[in-house]
């Protein structure tokens, strides 16, 4: 009997993975493809999730992998005003672009180091629960475990075996993401990256978003605007993506090939309650949304890391079930503004907006470019602005903070700072230098959010009552 089932090997599911192997959890990883696909998608890295990833020494493999390009900010609903993180101070205030595939090779080799095994073409077709766990059926195999997290997508077996209702609104529109190789190539087609609102074409009857990868290898993202649109489950062919291509950017636009190629949509969605029983769910397999702003993944790494830490915290007897509750409590309402914002984009990135759109959005692209703003909208997308509702008086208790050295969280722990030597030397507190925005003395969760902070007279009592406490030295 492992302890935690992963259903799902993309970034959500490898990414809690190495959160329960770096506790020392027993985690085993299925997944039902036999083999990675190797598709440009899903690759935007936040900066709130680069901060995370940093904690963990993953970020540096990643920057030796991403597209090199000049830095860019990332976008609101394709608007042509750059966002601007950097007022947020970041040490990482650009969109860090890579392929999904190597973000997963990356996690991948560190989950695997660190004793995790991942299972691939085990689809799992049964998922049983009971009073002292889960016990799944995988590819003919029997796995028992004390609790599952399903990371297993958009169409989530474990969800549906589950019965657990997925309400929403179902998609506007169908849309082709491929990798593709021009053999030749009008004026109209991109040859350098740029900003997002720079890339995006309409024809008369369809449109399309090429992005240079090298060479002749582009990513393409398109759809028709007359409505006929194929069925999501139906195969993308050459023909289909050459005939968008001659739409959108004229005869001379001819591809060569194919290399992959899948549908999505704008439906969004969200299960009622992260957790039911033995069973968690993150990431896709929770919420899904319009892909708008590059938040899916973001969104998915981010349930990772709040979700490893209290799921191992529990199984190795240092907290109550009651911590794990919390997973939904604050997951819930962030997945949930994700789908707020992503949807509200919609109305501004439509391909052929009506007048009344036209005269918003330019309203709206003048506000952008106002300080205040463009801050509060780059908080937003980059997850920088995010704060969790905890318990606690001081203003940056549920906060995330810049300044404390990431290699303090390498182990997966809380961390102690005192950066005014207000705390009690035996507390084992790590010594910190005072840096704007950080407070006194703070307790600071795995997932880098501000447990319990003070500045002067530290009550004692309240940071040993926290449930991050039993975890400093912990195993």
């Amino acid at each position: 009997m492992t302890e935690v089932i992963v259903v799902g090997a993309g970034p959500t599911g490898l990414t809690l993975a190495c959160e329960l192997a770096l506790a020392g959890v027993d985690t085993v990883v299925l997944e039902r493809l036999p083999h990675r696909i190797r598709q440009t998608k899903g690759g935007a890295v936040q900066p709130r999730t680069q901060e995370l990833l940093e904690l963990r020494g993953l970020l540096e493999p990643m920057q030796a992998r991403a597209v090199s390009r000049e830095p860019l900010g990332g976008h609101f609903a394709l608007l042509p005003v750059p966002l601007d993180c950097t007022v947020w101070d970041t040490a990482h205030p650009h969109v860090l672009s890579l392929p999904q595939w190597e973000i997963e090779e990356v996690l991948e080799e560190r989950a695997t180091g660190l004793g995790v095994e991942v299972l691939r073409d085990t689809p799992v077709t049964s998922v049983e629960q009971s009073d002292h766990g889960v016990t799944v059926t995988a590819a003919g195999r029997r796995f028992e475990a004390r609790h599952l997290v399903a990371c297993d997508g958009a169409h989530s077996t474990v969800r549906k075996l589950l019965g657990v209702p997925f309400p929403g609104r179902p998609g506007t529109f169908t849309a082709v993401l491929a990798d593709v190789r021009l053999a030749s190539a009008s004026d109209l087609v991109p040859t350098e990256p740029g900003h997002i609102s720079t890339l995006t074409r309409e024809a008369e009857d369809g449109w399309g978003m090429l992005l240079p990868l090298g060479g002749d290898r582009y990513r393409f993202t398109g759809g028709r605007l007359d409505g006929d649109e194929p069925a999501k489950d139906e195969p993308v062919t050459l023909q289909e993506i050459a005939g968008l291509l001659r739409h959108v950017y004229g005869e001379r636009t001819v591809p060569a090939e194919v290399e992959n190629a899948s549908r999505f949509s704008d439906a969004t969605r969200q299960i009622d309650n992260y957790r039911a029983g033995h069973v968690s769910f993150a990431g896709d397999a929770a919420h899904i949304h319009p892909p708008y702003g590059g938040q899916g993944l973001n969104l998915g790494v981010q349930d990772a890391f709040n979700l490893g830490w209290k799921l191992a915290a529990v199984l190795r007897g240092y907290a109550s079930a009651d911590l794990l509750d919390t997973y939904h409590s604050e997951r819930h309402p962030a997945g949930a503004w994700v789908l707020h914002i992503t949807q509200a984009q919609r109305v501004f990135a439509a391909p052929r907006p009506g007048a009344d759109v036209v005269e918003l959005r330019e309203v709206f692209t003048g506000l952008m470019r106002l300080p205040e703003t463009n801050r509060h909208l780059a908080g937003l997308m980059s997850g920088l602005s995010h704060a969790y509702d905890l318990p606690g008086t001081h203003p940056l208790t549920g906060h995330r903070v810049p300044g404390p050295d990431p290699a303090l969280f390498r182990s997966g722990r809380p961390v102690l700072l005192d950066a005014a030597g207000i705390l009690p030397p035996g507390l084992g507190a790590a010594p910190a230098q005072p840096a704007n925005g950080l407070p006194g003395a703070a307790l600071i969760r795995p997932d880098g959010y501000v447990a319990w902070a003070a500045d002067t007279d530290p009550d004692l009592d309240v940071l040993t009552a926290n449930a991050c406490w039993p975890l400093l030295g912990g195993s």
